[in-house]
């Protein structure tokens, strides 16, 4: 009863946080290991999924799963940080994916080279493409996006260009499982950790500003316009990265990278995991992408409990997963001398 008196509880975070979010006065290595735990669970997580995988299938799952995870990390960053909902996903994953294989199979570079000059000139060729597209908000933009992969698609149908319905075959694999797995999880930790980097400096602060007022943002001399084409290339080059990805893994690429499965599951994935937080979006897809190869077994009816488990999440925690957690974690408590 003693010591009761002589202590008390105290939040864990109280005194770390000085002025933002980004900014930390640390006085001891507890609350630096506090600050860093989370993120040391996500990489290391991240490191031993695919040597706690069963089998090769799996492997190859968590794999698909990270390029998910990048379409779902540039909506999450177009969306929640500009005030672009792009449903473009699949139109990133299409060009970087041919771009990819034309570099491949007609220039002869290989994957190391063709998926980092895939990302960056695919990145280019979305943004001039969406360019007329920028001045639209909301749902506009969000519908036109949504009409670029799907008149690409019929486009190669149509005039039988890029291999037609074949596509282009003969693409180069990555040397080795393991280095094509640990190379899409590594990528996938820089980008994250970069653009969450990103939202933190002034470019950031004038990004937001261009999604909640961008009348301000102009009538301060800047040009809208520029900024959000550098978001759009920021989040089309992430897209294309994942589908420059794709083809090497497969060994193929095709009008199938349209699909607007790579524009709504990262959607879904976003909203189970938590948008604005850019790491939900991560966690979403590690959750969404397993589960719907876990019932692939069901057929056609995998889409009713697909839909349910989405329903489920959007009714009892709207939030997302990211956004209930950080509020929990911040809300532990330790007990201190008085």
């Amino acid at each position: 009863m003693k010591n009761n008196t002589q202590r008390r509880k105290e939040r864990i975070d109280r005194g770390i946080k000085v002025r933002t979010d980004g900014l930390y006065a640390l006085m001891s290595i507890r609350e630096l290991s506090y600050l860093a735990l989370p993120r040391l669970i996500l990489i290391i997580g991240l490191l031993l999924l695919p040597l706690l995988m069963p089998g090769m299938y799996w492997q190859r799952v968590i794999t698909i799963t990270c390029i998910y995870a990048l379409l779902a990390l540039s909506f999450d960053f177009l969306a929640h940080y500009v005030g672009l909902v792009s449903l473009g996903g699949a139109f990133f994953v299409g060009v970087g994916g041919y771009m990819a294989a034309i570099m491949n199979t007609t220039l002869g570079l290989p994957p190391w080279a063709t998926v980092p000059l895939a990302a960056l000139a695919g990145g280019g060729v979305c943004t001039l493409l969406l360019l007329p597209c920028l001045p639209l908000r909301g749902v506009y933009f969000a519908i036109v996006s949504l009409m670029y992969p799907l008149f690409v698609a019929r486009v190669i149908e149509a005039l039988d260009i890029l291999g037609g319905t074949d596509g282009i075959t003969g693409i180069d694999s990555f040397t080795n499982r393991w280095v094509e797995q640990y190379f899409i999880i590594v990528i996938l930790l820089l980008l994250l950790f970069g653009v969450r980097r990103l939202v933190n400096t002034d470019i950031g602060l004038v990004l937001r500003g261009v999604k909640d007022n961008d009348q301000a943002i102009r009538a301060s001399g800047m040009n809208v316009t520029m900024y959000k084409a550098m978001a759009v290339y920021i989040a089309s080059a992430m897209g294309c990265l994942g589908g420059a990805c794709l083809v090497h893994i497969y060994m193929w690429s095709g009008i199938s990278q349209f699909a607007l499965d790579f524009s709504i599951l990262p959607i879904a994935a976003t909203v189970i995991g938590g948008g604005g937080t850019l790491v939900g979006p991560v966690l979403g897809c590690l959750i969404l992408v397993p589960i719907s190869e876990l019932l692939r077994d069901f057929g056609t009816l995998r889409i009713v409990f697909y839909a349910l488990i989405l329903v489920a999440f959007i009714i009892f925690r709207s939030e997302g997963i990211m956004v209930y957690g950080q509020r929990k974690y911040q809300q532990f408590e330790r007990w201190t001398r008085i």
